[in-house]
């Protein structure tokens, strides 16, 4: 149930929040990492392919973070302030706008999925796999608009529990679902890659429905998950102007892995696979460290609406220092036994070893990494997410020139390529805590606490 944010233990409270939120945050990695499971016995050129069509969800996040995020800090602290009115009337445009995404994601997706991946993909056969795996995974991409947007209403309430039970039910679904779909298990139907996708399409509608019933039950800020209401202009202004940093960040993201993929590509399907595979399961390796962030934008954000800069501050330090101890047993994970991690996924034993080096390589800025994620989840309830931008954007001169020129020289290695990644997300890591530092002075200099109680 929705929770006063602005009470209690700070750590108890990202720890409770950080909990629910990385087990739902597991959930939705499992998407792909039980596509990418089923799809492993298609061979390099289906896991690449697949792999190569999950960076699509990277530009989706994009314009799903826009709303998300904007709608989250907003509600968060209108709640922290006691002004329901607005949280309420945040959460209705924010809802307006996910469906005019989710409609663009469709239309767009279907439109240019296969110019798209042919500018990427190192062969014909990669860039089949991943038009057809999109074709039935395209609606899953749709459905995410809106039901980020309830998820973002829930968490800026302190609503962790439910949503991680939706999470968990439609993965679950999609286990059951990828093989009678993909195979053809007692089907005698076999859909390919086509039905990988399908099946995460069909289980995230389920879960659509699902938020959409219990969103009244959990939470009484916000009276109905959907209403017909006109388009207010200042409020999306106020939505986009917070989200559209953070979407910059995702679409930055994006941009990164295409760099990525297109200079390895003339290292064949095998180093795409690889890539492919490595980045997929290293981001469910971070998944404790964005769980902890994920739980210091509705914590902080309430706490700054409610005027109580002591609380900020200690959540940001607080979570800074789970973060930091959970990356690096991660790290060590990478290090020792990256191959584990690795095989379940990639039955290719070359595969294995580019996936493998890429983890170990890339593991050695996992701290940084979730230095990075607090400081994202702190910008966001401050309501400025400029600075993230920013700090991601440095990355197109660190890695993406140095990536682009190596892969023009003879002597270059894939691993010259991981090497060059780490060293950008360091110079990430260092620009994004300069300007957190600044703003938490800016920000929290004169607040004053708000007076009243939450109500139920």
């Amino acid at each position: 149930m929705q929770q006063d944010l602005t009470q209690g233990s700070i750590t108890g409270r990202l720890l409770g929040m950080a909990g629910f939120i990385g087990i739902g945050l597991m959930f939705q990695t499992a998407y792909f990492l039980v596509d990418l499971y089923f799809v492993a016995s298609q061979g390099p050129a289906a896991i690449a392919g697949v792999g190569l069509s999950g960076n699509v969800f990277f530009l989706a996040m994009a314009a799903s973070q826009m709303v998300g995020v904007g709608a989250l800090s907003l509600i968060a602290r209108a709640i922290g302030a006691r002004t329901f009115g607005d949280a309420e009337r945040t959460y209705g445009q924010a809802m307006l706008l996910s469906l005019m995404m989710a409609a663009i994601s469709l239309i767009g997706g279907y439109a240019l999925a296969r110019p798209a991946l042919g500018l990427l993909a190192a062969d014909q056969a990669t860039v089949d796999a991943g038009v057809v795996y999109l074709h039935g995974f395209l609606p899953a991409i749709a459905v995410m608009f809106p039901t980020g947007v309830m998820g973002s209403a829930l968490r800026a309430a302190g609503v962790v529990r439910a949503p991680m039970l939706v999470q968990m039910g439609t993965v679950i679904l999609n286990v059951i679902l990828a093989p009678v779909l993909l195979a053809g298990w007692g089907t005698g139907l076999p859909l390919g890659v086509f039905g990988a996708g399908l099946a995460s399409s069909i289980s995230a509608v389920a879960g659509l429905l699902a938020t959409l019933w219990m969103f009244s039950r959990v939470q009484t800020v916000i009276k109905a998950p959907v209403a017909f209401i006109r388009i207010d202009l200042p409020v999306w202004r106020r939505i986009v102007g917070i989200g559209l940093p953070s979407a910059g960040e995702f679409l930055l993201m994006f941009i990164t892995a295409g760099v990525v993929y297109s200079v390895i590509r003339h290292f064949g399907s095998e180093a795409q696979a690889g890539y492919g595979v490595g980045s997929r399961v290293m981001q469910a390796v971070f998944l404790p460290a964005m769980a902890v962030a994920f739980a210091v934008a509705p914590v902080a954000g309430q706490n700054f609406g409610a005027g109580r800069a002591d609380r900020v501050r200690r959540t940001v330090r607080d979570a800074a220092v789970i973060s930091s101890g959970l990356m690096l047993v991660l790290t060590l994970l990478c290090q020792i036994w990256p191959q584990i991690l690795i095989r379940p996924f990639a039955p290719d034993e070359q595969v294995v070893d580019i996936a493998s080096t890429f983890l170990r390589i890339i593991s050695l800025n996992f701290i940084a990494t979730g230095l990075i994620f607090t400081a994202s989840g702190a910008f966001q309830a401050l309501g400025d997410t400029r600075p993230a931008l920013i700090g991601s954007a440095s990355r197109l001169i660190t890695f993406a020139g140095p990536a682009i020129w190596m892969s023009t020289q003879p002597w270059t290695r894939l691993e010259h390529i991981w090497i060059a990644s780490a060293v950008s997300v360091a110079i990430h890591c260092l620009i994004t805590l300069v300007f957190l530092t600044r703003e938490m002075r800016l920000k929290l200099a004169g607040l004053a606490p708000v007076t009243g109680e939450v109500s139920a």
